[in-house]
């Protein structure tokens, strides 16, 4: 048994796998499932939020008719958003700032009394994809999250790059490539300025729109005026494509991988996958491009059923 939790800005999502392994990995059987609210802001909360989580699933999976736990092993994986420090094995780099410089992991297995794997959340998202979703068959993958925030992953040969500095894939980081006179750069939270994550977020989206129309939108309220035509909100959502097709040339001239997987929110503008594949062959160093841009094949579930394969 398999459990996944995935740790995210405003909600908290568990999951249980059941795994034959003698049978591949995309056979396994989802037979849980729940979702709780993230506490805002309180970092003990939040811990005693996912240990209650788990506890209460094991509960359950225990009194469940159709299957019997006596001697299944179960095993514990939950994707954060953030990553370990390897200097001090505490939270590093989370965009639910609660969460840096705790000890996570060592206070979920002191809570549980087990052991706990973690992971990026945008790293258990890839290996998702990779196991056994859009990515499944293929052995380089860059898994993409594009949603409040903007992260990434790579998973080579059914394993996850962490990286010497655990931000394998952290392309969010990163300053817009090529970017011209247009592209106005905004602060990040990280501290910096014009990153990409500023210009291809749902957030970054809306930032830009507030900028140029004085007018707070959300990405999707920006997607149905452009369908209904309006010329400035169809402009940015242009301007998002290149922004986002630069990005992702990038990353194809760095780590080439074979499919790059889009998640979160901005993964279901259905016009990236039009127009993106289309643009970025003028920034990416190679004479064609054979690299597959693809939707994922489990949506927001992604993040927490990769947990579960950690």
């Amino acid at each position: 048994m398999r459990l996944g939790v995935d740790l995210g800005g405003t909600k908290i999502e568990i999951i249980a796998l059941l795994v034959d392994e003698s049978q591949p990995l995309h056979k396994a059987q989802e037979v849980y499932r729940k979702r709780i609210d993230t506490p805002q802001g309180d970092y003990r909360a939040t811990l005693n939020a996912i240990t209650q989580l788990v506890l209460q699933a094991e509960r359950d999976l225990h009194n469940h008719d159709e299957f019997d736990m006596k001697g299944m092993q179960t095993r514990i994986g939950i994707g954060i958003p953030g990553a370990i420090s390897s200097k001090t094995g505490l939270i590093k780099n989370a965009n639910s700032v609660c969460l840096i410089g705790q000890d996570l992991q060592g206070d979920l297995q002191r809570s549980l009394r087990q052991t706990v794997r973690l992971a990026n959340d945008a790293n258990c998202f890839t290996l998702s994809e990779a196991t056994d979703g859009a990515a499944q068959g293929f052995n380089s993958v860059f898994g993409v999250i594009i949603g409040t925030g903007c992260g990434g992953g790579m998973v080579l040969n059914g394993e996850i790059l962490n990286g010497a500095n655990a931000i394998g894939g952290e392309w969010g980081h990163n300053p817009l490539p090529w970017a011209t006179a247009d592209d106005t750069p905004l602060e990040c939270y990280c501290g910096l300025k014009g990153c990409l994550e500023t210009y291809v977020s749902g957030s970054g989206l809306q930032r830009h729109y507030q900028q140029r129309q004085n007018q707070s939108l959300n990405a999707k309220q920006i997607e149905q005026l452009a369908l209904d035509g309006d010329e400035h909100a169809n402009q940015l959502l242009e301007d998002y494509c290149v922004w986002l097709a630069k990005g992702l040339a990038s990353v194809v001239n760095i780590y080439d991988p074979e499919v790059i997987v889009l998640g979160g929110g901005m993964s279901n503008l259905d016009l990236i996958y039009q127009r993106v594949p289309h643009i970025w062959q003028q920034w990416i160093f190679s004479d064609e491009v054979n690299t597959l841009l693809k939707p994922p094949m489990y949506g927001d579930s992604s993040g927490v059923r990769g947990a579960a394969w950690l």
